[in-house]
């Protein structure tokens, strides 16, 4: 078992733990850095817990929030359809490529030129979640809908929820691999015993709904506190508004990102009646292991 992943396993079993090493293995700072007093940190955010590869930088957990935060203000600013499926493609591009740097490495990716599905999956996905995104703009402009309640559900209402399913498509389908190839399983100490498909269905789907929680709420949130900020007419001056949305948003990533990467285990659990038999058939371990990925 890798380094990283018995770090997981020893100091991440609550959620505040999990939290708490997030908040820390997040900081942009790490970026800058090739030396630390805590190297465990360095360690979490730039090695990859299933390859024990090196990952790129702007594909470390640390540069996601940094990358992040402009596409999402971008994106929850357009208005016209053709901008709004730009940036949203740009958006979905990086979440995307995020995720297939981060997920698992599959057994038979050489033979089955699994990474090569990947990618094509993966822009399939982008292009799809980009046209979904843009779709209601598109709608809405071409009919020329300007009643108040259709501007409120079309700008306002829909890309929280949006946002977060196609954001939770995007990493099934780029990981899909998963579920048809499935990933390495551990005993208690480490040892790799098989490789199984329903652990690899597993460590998707929580990765998915995480990332739906993530974005779902980073576009929802900041919507409910700038009506009430509008409300309460805490800025007088209307061009004070887009610096406070801003720092809105920022704050609410922020805040969401160590939160839903502490959703799930980094090293997940899965009993033994959930494993397929020809892997109990080699072990008489009751406890079993994989690497969600993020």
């Amino acid at each position: 078992m890798d380094a990283n992943l018995r770090l997981w396993r020893a100091e991440g079993q609550s959620f505040l733990q999990r939290f708490l090493l997030w908040a820390d293995a997040l900081d942009p700072l790490l970026l800058l850095t090739s030396s630390t007093r805590q190297a465990f940190l360095l360690s979490l955010s730039s090695v990859h817990p299933d390859t024990e590869k090196i990952i790129p930088v702007m594909f470390r957990p640390p540069a996601f929030l940094p990358i992040t935060l402009p596409l999402v203000i971008v994106s929850s600013a357009q208005h016209r359809a053709k901008h709004s499926f730009f940036s949203q493609f740009v958006f979905h591009t990086y979440t995307t490529a995020f995720t297939l740097v981060n997920g698992n490495g599959t057994p038979k990716a050489q033979e089955y030129s699994v990474h090569q599905k990947q990618i094509l999956l993966g822009l399939g996905a982008i292009s799809y979640s980009a046209c979904v995104g843009a779709l209601p703009l598109m709608f809405v402009n071409r009919y020329a809908l300007k009643s108040s309640l259709m501007q409120l559900v079309v700008r306002k209402l829909l890309p929280a929820p949006l946002f977060g399913v196609t954001s939770a498509f995007t990493v099934a389908m780029v990981r899909s691999p998963e579920f048809d190839n499935g990933i390495e399983v551990m005993d208690r100490h480490g040892k790799v015993i098989g490789v199984s498909k329903k652990a690899g269905e597993k460590a998707v789907m929580e990765t998915a709904l995480s990332r739906a929680v993530l974005f779902g709420t980073t576009f929802f949130l900041p919507e409910v506190l700038m009506y009430c900020v509008q409300r309460a007419r805490l800025v007088k001056n209307p061009r004070g508004l887009s610096p406070v949305r801003m720092f809105v948003i920022m704050s609410v990533l922020a805040g969401m990102l160590p939160v839903s990467f502490s959703m799930f285990p980094q090293c997940g659990e899965i009993k033994r009646a959930d494993l397929e038999p020809e892997i109990l058939a080699s072990t008489e371990e009751t406890e079993f292991f994989y690497n969600r990925g993020i």
